[in-house]
C-alpha cells in the first residue's frame, strides 16, 4: 500500500534567526506547509521545499501572547489562524499574488481566550476553551453574537436515539483536549481531558447547544488524541497503553462501534510493544489510505486503514545499529502529510539547535538544520485508481517514477489473452527464467527476482503537473499512462518512449477526475474541461499522437468520481450517486482508428449513498449469486454482470435482475440484455480495502477466475468462491451457489493472479550504512540514524487456506475439485506440505483437547494424490519430534509408508523415511529397512543415495542402543553423521571424489570412510559387524553383477562406491570371477558398451592382414600404439606421469614389463599432443553415438598424427587403407574404450585371464592376448583356468565361423598362440587334475581374517602399488563419469557443490 523509500531528508534554513520548530501544518491543497516556533510563523513551499516567508513576534506582544502552540489553516488557504499559550488567537491573512507567488503576513487580529485546541469546521473555527466552552468564531475574527455552548449542556448516552433523556457531562472542570471534524459524520470526534472519546454532532443544521448531542466510547478512559478519516468515516482514538482504538457509527442507532484495534503484538515486537508509552500522534493520509502513528516514548508506525501493519520503526534496523547496539527511537513532536501522501513532514522532538557541533563550521550549519525531517514514500496506484483491480500486475508510483513487475508480466504468464500480440515481443522483453519448469504456467517474469522494472517519470510533464494522482498499466503491461494536476502523457516499456500533448494548451485545459483506464489499445479517461466548463468522458488512441484532434469526447452530465472497464463496457460513478455504463467499440475507419462511446443504462444509489465521497471503488464483475435460470441459460450466465460497490470499507453487490419476462425472448437484440434492470443491493462484506475480479474464463479452473478476492487489512483476505455440482449431477437444494471464506497471509496483496493461485505484494526492506561513519561527529547523519529502505517484490501461495477452509465445513468434495484443477502448479506438492504441516503444528500444540480434529481429514485428503507419501515425510522433517507420534497416528505407520514407497520404486522419499524410523524405532527395525533400501539402491545403480545408506548403516552400527532415543536432539553424534544427505540433499560429486582416493586402496578398510570426526570413529571400529554386514552386501552385489555379464554396471559400482575390485576379484577369481561362456560374455560386453561387431571388407580376400603378412608390421604396431596412448591419456588427466605397474606375480615377465616400460617412457613428449584434444572429446562424445566415426573413434584429432607417421612408413596400398578405415570403423565410443581398458587393468592385477582374453578379443588387440598367454606360460596359474581359456577361444571361433565372420582375421592373428598354450596346457593339467576343486560358491559369513591377509599380500608388493591405485582412482572417476552420462540411467540424484 504504502512503502518507505530511501532516507529521510532534513530541511536547511536560510535564516539564522529561525527558531527551532514546534507544530507543523500543511495547508488543505497541501502546496504550502507553516512551520510554528514559540515566536515565529514561517510559511514553506512543499515542492522544492523552500522557505518563502517568515514572521517574528516582537519581544513586546510576545511576552504578552505567550508562545505558538497550533495553527489552523482556513479552508481556502488565504488565512492561518494560532493559538498561543496565553489563550489569544492570533489571524495571520496571507493574500497571495497570482503573479509573482509571495506570500506576506499582515496585522494579526487578536482574541482572548483560555483555549486548549482549534479545528477548523467548514467556514467557522472550532475553538475548545479550557473552561468546558466550545466558541464558533468567524475566519474574520467575529464571534457573529453566538453563545459559547458549554458542554456540560450537551446530552451524552452510548447512542443518539437516547440521547435526548442521556446523562450530561456533569463535572464542571471538564474540557475538550483534541478534537477533529468530520465531513462525512458530520460530526467532530472529540476527546476529553479525563481521558474519556466522544461524537458530537448537531441533530440539525444549526450548531448551538440545544441542536448538539453526544455519544460516549464505553470502553475507552485513556484517550490521548484522535484523528478522522471521512472517507471510509473512522474516528481512531490514540490511548495512553499504547493502541489505537478504531471507531464507526452504527447506522441504524447512532452507536459508537469497535472497528478495529491498531497495537503491537508481543510476537512481532517481544521487547517494546507494552512499552511505547502513550500515543501522541495519529495523522491520515490525504487518500485515507493509511494512518501513520507514533508515540511518547518515539517511533513511528503506519497501518493500512483496516488495521494492517505496514512499517514500524521499534524494531529490525530502525531500533538497532549494525553492531546490534540500541538506538534511541525517533521522538516525533508534530508531523504532517505532503501532497497525495508522498511526504511525510515529521518535527524532531530530539533535535536542538546547538546539537552535534564539533568546529565552529559545524555549528554554523548545524544552526541552519531544521529538526524537520521528510520521509519519502511510494504507494500502490490501487490507492487512487482502484480501476486496477482487475489486473494481475503489480504498480506503484512515487513522486516523480513508477514500479513495475517487469513489463512481460502478464504476457508469459497469460498466453490466452497475449497470444495475439507475441508477434511483437522481443527477446529482451521475455523473462530470463523462461526457460525452465515454470515456463508452463510463466510465472519466472513475475516470482523470478525482487527486482523492480523502474520508470522516469518525463520531466518535462512533471514541472508542470506534479504531483501524479493516478497511473494506469494495461492488461499485456506493456504500456503505463500517468495524470497529474493537467492533462496526462503515457510511455511504452517496448519502445521505451514517452507520448505528452503537442499542444501544452490542451493539456493545461484538461483536469481527469475519475481515474484512468486501458481498453486495448485506448486509454478511457473522464475529465472536466476547463475551457468550455464541462465534463466529459474521453478516449485516446495510444499510437497516434496525443492531440484531442484523435480523441472521442463525449459529454457527461454530472462530475466523475470513479471509472472502471470491464470487458466492452465503461462504468462511472458519478458524483450524483449515480452509475452510469456505456459500451464502447472500435471504429476501423481511417488511418487513426477511433473508439465510439454509447450510453447503455443509468442506475441511481442515491437512495443507498449518504455522500458520494464515501465510495472507495466500483467495478463490473461477472460475479453472480447462482441461480436456477443460469444453470438453464449458461451463456447469459457467463455475461451476468453485477455491480460491486466498496461503500467505506462496505461491499455492496447489486445484480441484474434476471426474474423478467426478458429472459424467454429469443428474438431480442443484443443491446437488450444489457438493459436489464439491477436488483436491490445486498451487502457482502465489511471492512474491505481492495477487491479483485477477473473477466477471463477458464473451464480447468472455474473455482479460482469465478471467485471474488477481497483484502481486509489487519483481519486477512477473503475469498467469495462458487461451489459448482461434481459431474453435473443436481446440487443439493440446501447447498448455497457461493461461500465466503477468510484466510490470513504475510504480505500486503498488491495483485491476484488467479489461475496460479498467487497472491503478489511488495516489502519493506532495510539496509544499514551506519558503519561507513565511524568519527563521532558523524553520529548526527542521517545515514547512520536510519537505514536505507527499499521495497521488495514479494508473493504468497494461498491454496492452502482455502482447501482447508472447505475442509473445516465439511466440503471435501469442493476441495478435491480445486485441487485437481491445481495440481500441474509447479508448487502444488508444497500447497500440500504447508497444509498439513499448517494443522499438525496447531492441534498437537493445543493446550486444550479438540472435539473434532482436523488432521485426519487433511490426512485423508492427500492421500487423493500420488504425492502423499512425500508429502508427509517433507512434513514430518520440518516439524519437531515431539510432533511425530500425533502425526503418524492419523497418516498411518511408518513402515508401512516406508515400504509403499519401496513399492513405488520411490528411493529418495524411502530414503526420508528411513530417518523418521531410525528415530522413532529401535536400530534392529531402521538396519533391516536400511538394508532392503540399499540393495535396491545397488539395483538401481543409486550411487548416490548407495554412499549415503553406507553411512546410515555404520551410524546405526557405532551409535547402537536397543531403545529409540526420545527427542531428536539426543541423538549421538554418529547418527546424525549419517543424515547430511537427507538434510541437505546436496552432496557434491567432485568432493567424494577427493575423498575417495586416500582410503580406497588401503586395504584394511574395505570401504572409503567419509571424512570428519565420524569417519575417524569408523575407521577405529572398521573390524566391527557393521561394516562386515556392509561389505557382504556389496560383495553378493558384485557376484551378480559378474554372474550376469554386467561389466558396465561392475565397474561404475565400483568407481561409485568405492569398492576393491581387485582384492575381490582375486578371492573370486575361481568361483564368479570365471567366465562361463565366452560367446554370450562377449555378445553383452557388445550390447553394453555400444561397441560395433566387426565386419569384413568386400576385398578381404585379397586382404594382406588376411594372411597375416603386415600383423607385426602394421596391425601390432598401430595398435599397440592406440592402447599405448589411450592409457597414457588416461594417466595424464589426472597428472600421473607413470603407467601402472603390475602386482608382484606379474614381475616375472620381463617382455610385458618391458612393453610398458618402454610406453611410460613416451609419457612426457606426448603429453602435449594429446591431453587436450581427448579431454574435449570426452566430454562432448555421447555413448549413443558410436557409428559415428568422426565423434567416437578414439583415433580422432590428436590421435591421427601417430596413424599418419605409421601409414607414410609403411606406404599402404588403396585396398589396404580401406582395410584400415574399416577397422577404425568398428571401434566403439572412445569412452567405452577408455572403460574397458580400465576393467582389462583390473582384471589383469587380478589374475582373471579369461575376463582379459574376452576384452582383449572385443578390442581386437593381439597384444593383450599375448600378455595373458606369457602370464600363463611364466606362472603356475590353475589349469582349471587355462582349460576354460582355451574352450572359451575355440567355441568363440565355431561362433565366428557363423555368425560373425569380422571376427575370423583376429581370430587367425593369435591362432599360433593359442595352439603354443595348448601344447602347455596339456603338459600342466595332468598333475593339476587330482587337485581338489570346491565347486561351490564362497559361503556369505567370510571371516575378517581373510580380509587381513589379503592386506597384507597386498602391502608386501611392488612399491609401485601406490601409483597403480592413483591411476585406478582416475579410472574410477571416469567410470563414475559415465555413469552420470549414461542416458539409460534415470532417477539420479542432482548434485550441486554445497
Amino acid at each position: 500500500m504504502y512503502f518507505l523509500s530511501g532516507w529521510p531528508k532534513r530541511l536547511r534554513c536560510p535564516l539564522e534567526t529561525l527558531e527551532q520548530p514546534l507544530h507543523i501544518q500543511t495547508d488543505p491543497q497541501r502546496a504550502f506547509f507553516a512551520v510554528l516556533a514559540p515566536s515565529q510563523l514561517s510559511i514553506w513551499y512543499s515542492r522544492p521545499s523552500v522557505l518563502i516567508v517568515s514572521y517574528k513576534e516582537l519581544s513586546k506582544p510576545a511576552s504578552q501572547f505567550g508562545p505558538y502552540k497550533q495553527a489552523e489553516w482556513r479552508p481556502d488557504s488565504t488565512m492561518i489562524a494560532v493559538s498561543t499559550a496565553n489563550g489569544y488567537i492570533l489571524f495571520f491573512d496571507i493574500p497571495s499574488s497570482r503573479d509573482k507567488y509571495l506570500y506576506e503576513p499582515t496585522n494579526p487580529k487578536m482574541n482572548k481566550r483560555g483555549l486548549a485546541c482549534l479545528q477548523s469546521m467548514l467556514e467557522d473555527l472550532l475553538v475548545a476553551t479550557a473552561d468546558g466552552l466550545l466558541h464558533l468564531i468567524h475566519w474574520d475574527g467575529m464571534t457573529n453574537g453566538r453563545k459559547a455552548i458549554n458542554l456540560s449542556t450537551v446530552p451524552f448516552s452510548v447512542d443518539l436515539q437516547s440521547s435526548r433523556a442521556g446523562s450530561f457531562l456533569g463535572f464542571e472542570d471538564i474540557h475538550i483536549r483534541d478534537m477533529e471534524y468530520c465531513a462525512t459524520l458530520d460530526g467532530f470526534a472529540a476527546v476529553f481531558n479525563d481521558g474519556r472519546v466522544g461524537f458530537i454532532t448537531p441533530i440539525s443544521s444549526r450548531f448551538t447547544a440545544e441542536q448538539l448531542r453526544g455519544v460516549w466510547a464505553q470502553d475507552v478512559f485513556d484517550g490521548t488524541c484522535v484523528a478522522v478519516n471521512n472517507k471510509y468515516r473512522l474516528m481512531a482514538f490514540g490511548c495512553a497503553n499504547g493502541s489505537v482504538q478504531v471507531y464507526t457509527i452504527d447506522n441504524s442507532t447512532g452507536a459508537m462501534q469497535l472497528s478495529h484495534k491498531l497495537e503491537l503484538t508481543p510476537k512481532q515486537y517481544p521487547d517494546i510493544w507494552n512499552k511505547t508509552g502513550p500515543v501522541k500522534l495519529i495523522r491520515w493520509s490525504p487518500d485515507n489510505c493509511v494512518v501513520m502513528v507514533t508515540w511518547e516514548c518515539g517511533g513511528l508506525s503506519l497501518w493500512s486503514v483496516f488495521g494492517a501493519q505496514l512499517i514500524c520503526t521499534l524494531g529490525g534496523d530502525f531500533a538497532y545499529r549494525s553492531d546490534g547496539t540500541k538506538k534511541d527511537p525517533l521522538k516525533i513532536s508534530s508531523m504532517s502529510w505532503g501532497s497525495e501522501g508522498y511526504h511525510l513532514w515529521v518535527i524532531d522532538g530530539n533535535c536542538s539547535l546547538n546539537a552535534g557541533g564539533d568546529g565552529d563550521i559545524d555549528t554554523k550549519n548545524e544552526a541552519h538544520q531544521l529538526g524537520i525531517l521528510q520521509f519519502q514514500f511510494i504507494k500502490s496506484a490501487l490507492t487512487a485508481n482502484t480501476c486496477m483491480s482487475n489486473q494481475e500486475q503489480v504498480l506503484l508510483q512515487g513522486e516523480d517514477r513508477l514500479y513495475l513487475n517487469c513489463g512481460d508480466a502478464t504476457q508469459a504468464q497469460n498466453p490466452r489473452s497475449a497470444s495475439a500480440h507475441s508477434g511483437h515481443k522481443p527477446i529482451r522483453e521475455r523473462g530470463p527464467f523462461l526457460e525452465g519448469s515454470l515456463d508452463s504456467q510463466g510465472l519466472s517474469t513475475l516470482l523470478g527476482h525482487r527486482h523492480w522494472h523502474v520508470v522516469q517519470i518525463h520531466s518535462t510533464y512533471l514541472e508542470s503537473n506534479w504531483p501524479i494522482r493516478f497511473s494506469a498499466i494495461d492488461k499485456l503491461g506493456q504500456n503505463v499512462a500517468v495524470v497529474g494536476k493537467f492533462g496526462f502523457a503515457h510511455y511504452s516499456l517496448l519502445t521505451k518512449k514517452w507520448k505528452l500533448f503537442g499542444n501544452i494548451t490542451q493539456e493545461q485545459n484538461m483536469i481527469v477526475t475519475g481515474g484512468i483506464a486501458w481498453w486495448n489499445d485506448f486509454i478511457v479517461l473522464a475529465c472536466y474541461n476547463l475551457s468550455d466548463r464541462q465534463e466529459e468522458l474521453r478516449i485516446y488512441l495510444r499510437t497516434s499522437n496525443l492531440d484531442n484532434a484523435f480523441a472521442h469526447v463525449t459529454k457527461v452530465q454530472a462530475e466523475t468520481l470513479l471509472l472502471s472497464v470491464f470487458r466492452d463496457i465503461v462504468i462511472l460513478f458519478r458524483a450524483d450517486c449515480s452509475i452510469c455504463l456505456y459500451s464502447i467499440e472500435r471504429q476501423p475507419d481511417g488511418p487513426n482508428p477511433t473508439a465510439s462511446i454509447q450510453v447503455l443504462q443509468e442506475v441511481s444509489m442515491s437512495r443507498y449513498i449518504p455522500h458520494p465521497f464515501l465510495v472507495v471503488s466500483v467495478t463490473l464483475t461477472s460475479v453472480r449469486t447462482e441461480t436456477g435460470i443460469s444453470l438453464k441459460m449458461p451463456q447469459q450466465a457467463c455475461e451476468a454482470e453485477s455491480i460491486m460497490l466498496n461503500l467505506a470499507g462496505q461491499l455492496i453487490m447489486v445484480q441484474r435482475d434476471r426474474s423478467g419476462p426478458q429472459i424467454r425472448e429469443k428474438d431480442s437484440s443484443p443491446n437488450q440484455r444489457k438493459l436489464l434492470p439491477f436488483c436491490a443491493p445486498v451487502v457482502l462484506a465489511q471492512s474491505v480495502e481492495n477487491v479483485w475480479t477477473t473477466c477471463r474464463a477458464n473451464k480447468q479452473k472455474r473455482h479460482l477466475l469465478e471467485a471474488l478476492w477481497l483484502s481486509c487489512g489487519g483481519s486477512g483476505m477473503k475469498v467469495w468462491l462458487p461451489l459448482f455440482p461434481r459431474d453435473h449431477r443436481k446440487p443439493h437444494s440446501f447447498l448455497s451457489r457461493r461461500i465466503m471464506l477468510p484466510f490470513h497471509i504475510n504480505i500486503y496483496p498488491l495483485a491476484v493472479l488467479f489461475e496460479d493461485a498467487l497472491v503478489l505484494g511488495a516489502v519493506n526492506d532495510t539496509v544499514l550504512y551506519d558503519c561507513l561513519y565511524t568519527h563521532s561527529s558523524a553520529r548526527q547523519h542521517l545515514e547512520v540514524l536510519f537505514p536505507f529502505c527499499i521495497v521488495e517484490r514479494t508473493s504468497q501461495i494461498y491454496l492452502h487456506h482455502i482447501l482447508r477452509q472447505l475442509l473445516v465445513r465439511n466440503l471435501g468434495e469442493q476441495a478435491l475439485l480445486l485441487a485437481h484443477s491445481c495440481a500441474t502448479l509447479p508448487y502444488f506438492p508444497h500447497v500440500l506440505e504447508l497444509m498439513l504441516h499448517e494443522v499438525l503444528e496447531e492441534e498437537a500444540t493445543s493446550r486444550e483437547p479438540i472435539p473434532d480434529p482436523l488432521l485426519p481429514t487433511v490426512a485423508k485428503f492427500i492421500t487423493e494424490f500420488p504425492l502423499f507419501l512425500q508429502t508427509v515425510v517433507h512434513c514430518a522433517r520440518k516439524t519437531e519430534y515431539a510432533l511425530w507420534n500425533y502425526l503418524f497416528a492419523a497418516v498411518g505407520n511408518p513402515k508401512d509408508l516406508f515400504e509403499e514407497c519401496l513399492m513405488a520404486q520411490d528411493l529418495d522419499t524411502a530414503a526420508s523415511y528411513l530417518i523418521i524410523l531410525q528415530n522413532m524405532e529401535v536400530p534392529a527395525v531402521s538396519r533391516q529397512h536400511a538394508t532392503l533400501l540399499f540393495n535396491t539402491a545397488l539395483e538401481q545403480g543409486k550411487w548416490d543415495l548407495c554412499r549415503h545408506m553406507i553411512r546410515f548403516l555404520k551410524a546405526i552400527g557405532s551409535g547402537e542402543s536397543e531403545t529409540p532415543p526420545p527427542t531428536p536432539t539426543t541423538q549421538e553424534p554418529s547418527s546424525t553423521g549419517g543424515f547430511e544427505f537427507f538434510r541437505h540433499r546436496s552432496i557434491s560429486l567432485s568432493q567424494s571424489a577427493e575423498n575417495l582416493p586416500a582410503n580406497k586402496f588401503n586395504l584394511q578398510k574395505t570401504l572409503s570412510m567419509p571424512s570428519g570426526p565420524s569417519g575417524k570413529r569408523w575407521s577405529k571400529d572398521s573390524d566391527c559387524a557393521e561394516n562386515m554386514y556392509i561389505d557382504m552386501m556389496l560383495w553378493r552385489h558384485a557376484r551378480r553383477l559378474l554372474e550376469e555379464i554386467r561389466l558396465k554396471d561392475l565397474g561404475c559400482f565400483a568407481a561409485q562406491l568405492g569398492f576393491e575390485l581387485i582384492g575381490w576379484l582375486c578371492k573370486e577369481r575361481a568361483r564368479a570371477a570365471r567366465v562361463e561362456d565366452f560367446v554370450i560374455a562377449l555378445k553383452r560386453l557388445h550390447k553394453d558398451f555400444l561397441w560395433p561387431f566387426p565386419v569384413i571388407p568386400a576385398c578381404s580376400v585379397n586382404s594382406p592382414f588376411k594372411n597375416g603378412k603386415y600383423k607385426t608390421a602394421v596391425g601390432e604396431q598401430l595398435l599397440k600404439s592406440q592402447s599405448a596412448d589411450s592409457f597414457l591419456n588416461v594417466e595424464m588427466d589426472t597428472g600421473v606421469s607413470s603407467a601402472p605397474q603390475s602386482h608382484s606375480w606379474l614381475s616375472t615377465i620381463n617382455s610385458s614389463q618391458r612393453e610398458m616400460d618402454t610406453v611410460s617412457s613416451h609419457g612426457p613428449h606426448m603429453q602435449d599432443a594429446f591431453l587436450s584434444p581427448l579431454l574435449n572429446k570426452g566430454d562432448e562424445c555421447s555413448i549413443g553415438s558410436a557409428t559415428d566415426l568422426t565423434e567416437t573413434s578414439s583415433i580422432v584429432d590428436g590421435d591421427w598424427t601417430m596413424v599418419d607417421e605409421n601409414i607414410s612408413t609403411l606406404s599402404l596400398t588403396q585396398s589396404e587403407l580401406e582395410h584400415l578405415s574399416l577397422e577404425l570403423a568398428s571401434k566403439g565410443p572412445h569412452k567405452s574404450q577408455v572403460q574397458l581398458r580400465y576393467l582389462l587393468h583390473i582384471f589383469m592385477e587380478a589374475g582373471c585371464l579369461d575376463w582379459c582374453i574376452v576384452i582383449g578379443l572385443i578390442l581386437r588387440e593381439s597384444s593383450i592376448i599375448n600378455q595373458v598367454f606369457i602370464i600363463m606360460q611364466s606362472s603356475d596359474a590353475d589349469g582349471e583356468i587355462w582349460q576354460n581359456i582355451k574352450t572359451g577361444l575355440h567355441a568363440v571361433d565355431r561362433w565366428a565361423s557363423t555368425d560373425c565372420p569380422g571376427y575370423k582375421p583376429f581370430l587367425n592373428v593369435i591362432k599360433p598362440q593359442l595352439q603354443k598354450l595348448s601344447e602347455i596346457s596339456e603338459e600342466q593339467v595332468q598333475p593339476e587334475a587330482f587337485q581338489p576343486v570346491n565347486p561351490c560358491k564362497v559361503t556369505e559369513q567370510a571371516s575378517p581374517r581373510a580380509e587381513e591377509s589379503r592386506s597384507l599380500t597386498c602391502h608386501s608388493t611392488s612399491p609401485q602399488s601406490d601409483s597403480g591405485s592413483s591411476s585406478v582412482s582416475r579410472h574410477e572417476e571416469d567410470m563414475s563419469g559415465a555413469e552420470e552420462e549414461d542416458p539409460l540411467q534415470e532417477g539420479s540424484y542432482d548434485c550441486t557443490v554445497s
